[in-house]
């Protein structure tokens, strides 16, 4: 009984064993973090493909130079002007069409061909029947010479921002009309 005791006694006192890896352990590890490695050197170059146009600094708020400043009148006159815009990594060229006209009190104004009814491009005086009107020949819709929804639309035509600068106008981003009345 003495003996037994003793061996329970020594045991207790033995230092701590170290616990080693097994061949099992180490290839799994190994294996692991190599294909964390393979998979993170494929993921990183796709989000940051995705992510990289984000970051991007964009050009808010630039204008393109239209037309000359004293060729505008109170008639509205179709300009034809090319916006370079970019998509992600594609850069286009957009061909868009502007109105412009001169208000009574002198305040330039730039109105979007689009028809605010279904989309279709309006006309100045296209029409026999409604003549000093903008008519879409889509769907009928009619709009003043500042853009004001007369019949069909549901609001007015869109406008240009538009800034004069050293005899020129230039039109900025799309706004909502704040000149139809």
């Amino acid at each position: 009984m003495n003996n037994n005791h003793n061996d329970e006694h020594e045991e207790s006192h033995k230092p701590p064993r170290r616990k080693e890896m097994s061949r099992r352990q180490f290839l799994t590890y190994t294996l692991g973090g190599a294909t964390a490695y393979m998979a993170a050197g494929v993921v990183i170059p796709m989000v940051r493909f995705a992510v990289d146009p984000i970051l991007q600094k964009g050009e808010d708020g630039s204008f393109v130079k239209v037309v000359e400043g004293s060729k505008i009148t109170a008639e509205p006159q179709e300009f034809d002007f090319e916006l370079k815009q970019q998509d992600g990594w594609y850069n286009s060229t957009a061909q868009l069409t502007a109105w412009i006209s001169k208000t009574e009190d002198g305040q330039i104004v730039a109105l979007s061909p689009v028809c605010k009814h279904l989309g279709c491009m309006v006309g100045w005086n296209n029409n026999e029947s409604h003549p000093n009107e903008f008519y879409c020949p889509c769907h009928g819709a009619r709009y003043t010479a500042n853009g004001k929804n007369l019949v069909v639309a549901p609001q007015p035509l869109d406008m240009y921002d538009v800034k004069e600068e050293g005899g020129w106008i230039y039109l900025g981003a799309i706004i909502p009309n704040t000149v139809a009345k």
